[in-house]
């Protein structure tokens, strides 16, 4: 046997997780650790320190918890909780910041779908064409805007852009 190793039929296109950038983890992290000095003034010191790491522990599960996948598999698009069959997906565009901040922002349609990031500087605008679905368009966060956008593409074999 020659050639590299296919992957699983059920691999995925595309994955990736939108975990919070370095900062967000440290800033969050910091914040709850303060909370031990707000009880130091009423209790002892190794009860401060425990309520800091407690506060630490539970907001890092938190980001971690709510650090949402995004995902294309048998040909369906996966972002956060939301899925959507690929088969109702039309356009696709990759955004930079500044076109995901328009569109988070002064350009928004409220019937959009957000799966968004404030850490994840870019992503992609995803058209829905199912004329049963109320939403216009997903709008993802991710840092490799233009392999899930490429993903999209081979998912059921139908160009995109």
């Amino acid at each position: 046997m020659t050639g590299a190793p296919s992957a699983p039929a059920d691999a995925p296109l595309h994955r990736e997780r939108l975990w919070p950038s370095a900062g967000v983890w440290l800033g969050c992290c910091l914040v709850a650790g303060a909370m031990g000095l707000t009880v130091l003034a009423v209790t002892s010191g190794t009860v401060a320190l425990a309520v800091s790491l407690v506060a630490m522990l539970v907001t890092a599960a938190a980001l971690a918890w709510t650090s949402a996948v995004v995902e294309v598999r048998d040909g369906q698009l996966r972002a956060g909780r939301a899925r959507v069959p690929v088969c109702a997906l039309g356009r696709v565009r990759v955004l930079d910041r500044a076109r995901m901040d328009a569109l988070r922002g002064v350009e928004a349609d409220a019937r959009a779908y957000l799966c968004q990031r404030g850490w994840v500087p870019g992503g992609v605008a995803v058209e829905v064409v199912d004329p049963e679905d109320p939403v216009p368009y997903w709008l993802i966060s991710s840092r490799k805007p233009e392999r899930l956008a490429a993903a999209l593409d081979r998912a059921d074999g139908e160009p995109r852009s």
